[in-house]
């Protein structure tokens, strides 16, 4: 009796518009909320998410970080190619470039990703989640194919700013993609992937960087593009752009992939997430809505999250690790430490994905904020008594890389890969395609001023005022973590809204 009902149903449900299919279901729902300030109220299931074969989910996200390793390797490009551009005999370039010239280098890469989140936000809801991230691999082929026969500064310059676009566009669709693929209980994991991967980058290019030839690393660079868009090729598009596009099949076929169990197993995840999607399209979401009640109130925690992330000092540090630590005078090879830090980033960050879930986002916000302001402070005492030409500085050349290694073990845990997590849960779906390219584009804002003004900042008043001002922004992220960030492990999409609204 009970199969031939839900037969009928599900022949129902396949006739029935998705705003429509919502009333199907409201017996079932023990709660309300409005998602985006539209007055219409949709109620929603209180209900425990079938987590299927986990590993499915895992490798998959995985598969999609791919792309967020290739962008780790430009980001991290700087760090050995600096002291190439400036080689007087090796250079690309016939000529040494100049110092102005690699500030440039530097920070041109984040003016790109502040107009990347754009075409990021349209591509994933023109193309889908899939396609846009596969889409962000022609910029990257561009700009790698530009640094390999780069012969003028120009051509460096245009080609980071294309590589940006490409970081502007994988950082707004990578947790778009990764938040709606995974269930309840694995969001906050499949969030923590971007840090990791990005740190995959990292270490690549510190590992590969200094002991190969200009040219090499620009080959590997390219290859590592190909891998990402040969194995993505093969990866399932996301159950909600599918519903978005009415297709209500290809997203059970999707689930069914995703979760590794039958029709008749997600069949009620179809049915919520088909709930959440006719209510984001009851009304376009505009630039106005993401200022209103519970939205405004995600987009500051949003913009406040990637200010504390920027202001860390984690660019500076990264861009620039290498001439750090020649400028520490330690007696460690300045390849080798930077490798040290590079391998540090990749098993903290590694460890992220397993804890956060089960600890909770705020009490890492929490350790995290704490342990990199020690780091800063402690690199920033170090480089003062440096400049004053303290007679301790010898007996304590490894602060620096002791204080980086904190520094990086901390940011791991919390500052780097949460805020993407976060930001992937707060907003509502009709809401999430307007405001995250706008939070993005933020963050790279920051990244520019802050790549762009360190290196003058320590030329002209020293190394230390810059990792003070770190410290104290470390600091700042700790009070507004214990006062003002919302605890999100665990809860729903809706359970979310509900909270941020007051509820």
């Amino acid at each position: 009796m009970m199969s031939s009902i839900n037969s009928v149903i599900q022949r129902i449900g396949a006739r029935v518009p998705i705003k429509d299919l919502v009333t199907y279901h409201i017996a079932d729902r023990n709660y309300a909320y409005d998602p985006a300030d539209t007055g219409v109220t949709v109620n929603q299931q209180s209900h425990k998410m079938k987590g299927g074969q986990l590993w499915r989910q895992y490798i998959i996200a995985a598969n999609a970080n791919l792309a967020i390793t290739s962008i780790g390797y430009c980001l991290g490009w700087t760090a050995p190619i600096n002291s190439k551009l400036t080689d007087p005999v090796n250079s690309p370039l016939g000529r040494p470039a100049t110092t102005e010239e690699i500030a440039w280098i530097g920070s041109l890469l984040s003016i790109g990703a502040i107009f990347g989140p754009f075409f990021g936000g349209l591509t994933a809801s023109k193309i889908g989640r899939k396609w846009g991230l596969m889409s962000a691999t022609i910029p990257l082929f561009i700009g790698w194919i530009m640094i390999a026969v780069a012969t003028s500064i120009p051509l460096l310059y245009a080609a980071r700013i294309i590589w940006g676009v490409a970081v502007g566009m994988l950082f707004t669709i990578t947790p778009m993609y990764c938040g709606e693929i995974a269930t309840d209980d694995s969001r906050g994991a499949l969030g923590s992937f971007l840090q990791a991967f990005i740190t995959l980058g990292y270490l690549l290019i510190y590992v590969v960087g200094p002991f190969v030839s200009y040219y090499v690393v620009a080959y590997v660079g390219l290859a590592f593009v190909a891998i990402f868009a040969i194995t993505f090729f093969f990866m399932p598009e996301s159950p909600t752009y599918y519903l978005l596009k009415d297709d209500r099949e290809g997203a059970a076929e999707c689930l069914e992939v995703l979760r590794g169990r039958p029709r008749a197993d997600i069949e009620s995840e179809l049915n919520l997430i088909a709930s959440d999607v006719a209510a984001s399209r009851e009304r376009t979401a505009t630039i106005s809505d993401v200022f209103r009640g519970g939205n405004f109130k995600a987009f500051y925690i949003s913009c406040m999250l990637v200010f504390f992330q920027q202001f860390c000092g984690i660019n500076a540090v990264l861009f620039y690790l290498t001439d750090i630590f020649n400028a520490s005078g330690t007696s460690l090879d300045s390849d080798i430490a930077t490798i040290i830090v590079g391998a540090v980033q990749v098993v903290c960050s590694s460890m992220t994905p397993f804890v956060v879930d089960r600890l909770g986002r705020r009490i890492l916000m929490l350790i995290s904020s704490c342990g990199t302001a020690i780091g800063m402070g402690l690199l920033g005492m170090f480089f003062l008594l440096d400049r004053n030409d303290s007679p301790v500085v010898e007996s304590i050349s490894f602060l620096p890389v002791l204080s980086l290694v904190l520094f990086i073990v901390m940011f791991c845990w919390g500052l780097g890969p949460l805020p993407w997590a976060i930001i992937g849960e707060l907003f509502p779906i009709e809401v999430k395609a307007v405001a995250t390219p706008i939070v993005t584009a933020f963050c790279w804002i920051l990244s520019f001023l802050i790549t762009y003004f360190f290196p003058s900042i320590s030329d002209s008043i020293g190394m230390h005022v810059g990792f003070f001002i770190f410290g104290g922004c470390c600091v700042g992220s700790f009070f507004f973590s214990l006062l003002l960030l919302p605890e999100t492990k665990g809860k729903s999409f809706q359970e979310i809204q509900i909270m941020l609204g007051g509820g």
